[in-house]
């Protein structure tokens, strides 16, 4: 038996023998991308402290990832597609463990925004790459059940990068939490080489470059305009990037209108089920990431879960994406697409709905029924869309149609994190403001605790601190009268530090409530628009068979 597989999967007479192991290398690559950045939630507070971030210092080392991954996505999809979708994933896990090797060392700021850069340009290669391996690798009568695995194993590394990232900090540092991707990334390699077949277009003319030039610039300045706008105000930068991204959106689509072999053909957006499943995704990542984002804070800063326990809660949502998966396999070709992906969405819907009943006196047994519902909601909708996108492509573009789910997602989960992680933080500060009219708080201190949760429980640390350096010193005066205000000083203090966590843990708790209602809202109006642009059971679009042969024979 060959070592290294070479036959490619487009000459196969019969279904490849090993694609089901083909798959978990699919999988375990997904899984590592995904966790990137789903472990860096927990690892950030640490983070932090050792290399003093600054806030935004601490948004582009996580945002550092998303932009190259988003923008490259649809090039190099395209890339892999006319040269090798193997080749893209092997080197894509080379970039990636590079990268993760250059975060285990960094000792700056300035270093893991760079490095984070580095695997999220590697991750551009790797997530379309494993889509479009797995289309070409199975028939399409099990395409459906093996894309099913892949989202819930996305839905998994959601769940499992908290958990991986808080037994990690147990015991070791924050940087632990890239070196552990090397390991993984040489696994995934070494079983890309000898389990998956080598795979590409059968025929490809040239690649569009300009097309595809044009939206790594639309696409990047795009969710460059989403992390600065919110978080750092609209300057001159985000508006300037707002300019660009219209700009080169509206270019990128005349130019494809006019190109005879487009990067991606636009005409697509035009057709209902492919419209539809992009904005699904588009709409379930923002409602899941941004959720993601405050869910972990609520669970560490004001439950006080360490990075491990926080993880650990999160599993319900990790199991519920796997009983949603088997799910929708039974019953999306029953019922059709139409009636799970609105099901799930639903769900969704109502998952944040439950999150608006937080409250100060909420514990973690309130988070579980979102946790689970959201969960099992995430496995209902997001393959038949998937499935769908995958299938609205010929086989000499699946690499491109992998892109475009993926930047779908990774636009949805930008802009959730973006829209969501904003109005929490706006919501947040004013009801610590409220929480706090009429103490003795000082205006710098209110300013410092309105930043952040953890800002605001570092500031109420910080009177306690004070409260205790006074008790001290009351017990090692002499005289007792001053001994005496100092414990009457140390007292007072003592209960401020207590109101003021009380205050950081009830604002932030209301800013969740209000945060999930919006979000609630925003789902629960794609829905509707998702219901009415996806067709029903049996208004299947035609398989793209006579858009194949159209293709090849103009790439003659």
């Amino acid at each position: 038996m060959r070592l290294v597989m070479t036959e490619p999967a487009e000459r196969m007479d019969r279904p490849y023998a090993r694609r089901w192991w083909a798959l978990l290398v699919l999988c375990l690559s997904l899984l590592i991308i995904v966790m990137a950045n789903t472990a860096l939630t927990v690892a950030a507070p640490d983070m932090t402290e050792d290399l003093d971030l600054s806030s935004a210092d601490l948004q582009w080392v996580i945002d550092g990832y998303t932009v190259p991954y988003a923008a490259l996505m649809l090039l190099l999809g395209a890339t892999g597609d006319k040269y090798s979708r193997r080749g893209a994933l092997v080197l894509g896990l080379v970039v990636f463990g590079g990268g993760a090797v250059s975060g285990y060392l960094a000792d700056s700021a300035t270093a893991v925004i760079a490095a984070r850069a580095v695997m999220g340009a590697g991750a551009a290669m790797i997530m379309p790459a494993t889509l479009s391996l797995l289309a070409a690798t199975f028939p399409r009568a099990e395409r459906a059940r093996a894309i099913t695995l892949w989202t819930a194993t996305a839905g998994l590394a959601i769940a499992a990068g908290p958990l991986v990232a808080g037994a990690l900090l147990a015991h070791h540092g924050w940087s632990s939490t890239f070196l552990i991707n090397v390991p993984v990334a040489a696994l995934a390699i070494v079983g890309a080489l000898v389990l998956v077949p080598p795979s590409k277009a059968g025929r490809h003319g040239r690649i569009d470059y300009g097309g595809g030039l044009l939206s790594v610039v639309w696409i990047g300045a795009l969710v460059y305009m989403i992390i600065e706008g919110p978080h750092f105000g609209w300057g001159v930068k985000a508006v300037t990037a707002a300019v660009v991204a219209g700009a080169g959106l509206v270019t990128f689509v005349l130019w494809e209108l006019r190109h005879p072999r487009p990067v991606l053909d636009v005409r697509r957006f035009t057709d209902r089920r492919f419209a539809g499943s992009n904005l699904a995704v588009a709409l379930f990542f923002l409602a899941v990431f941004g959720a993601f984002y405050y869910l972990t804070q609520h669970l560490q800063f004001v439950l006080g879960y360490d990075a491990l326990d926080t993880g650990l809660r999160m599993l319900p949502l990790a199991g519920a994406v796997f009983v949603g998966s088997a799910l929708t396999g039974y019953l999306t070709p029953r019922v059709g697409m139409k009636w799970t992906v609105t099901a799930g969405m639903v769900g969704g819907t109502a998952a944040l709905a439950l999150l608006t009943q937080v409250d100060s006196g909420s514990s973690y047994g309130d988070f579980v029924a979102p946790l689970i519902v959201l969960g099992l909601a995430i496995g209902l909708a997001l393959s038949p869309c998937t499935d769908a996108i995958m299938g609205a492509f010929p086989e000499s573009q699946l690499g491109v149609g992998g892109a475009v789910n993926d930047t779908s997602l990774e636009l949805g989960g930008s802009l959730g994190i973006a829209i969501l992680g904003s109005l929490l933080a706006t919501s947040y500060s004013g009801h610590l403001s409220d929480a706090t009219a009429g103490s003795k708080l000082p205006a710098s201190s209110l300013e410092t605790a309105q930043d952040s949760v953890g800002a605001g429980y570092a500031v109420a640390r910080g009177i306690g601190d004070k409260a205790r350096q006074l008790a001290e010193q009351a017990a090692h005066t002499s005289d007792p009268q001053q001994a005496e205000r100092l414990k009457a000083q140390a007292g007072q203090l003592a209960g401020g530090a207590r109101q003021m966590a009380d205050a950081v843990g009830s604002a932030f708790a209301d800013a969740v409530a209000h945060t999930s209602l919006v979000g609630a809202v925003i789902l629960g109006a794609g829905t509707v628009v998702v219901a009415l642009l996806l067709p029903g059971k049996g208004k299947t679009a035609d398989e793209p068979a006579e858009e194949r042969e159209l293709e090849s024979a103009g790439a003659r």
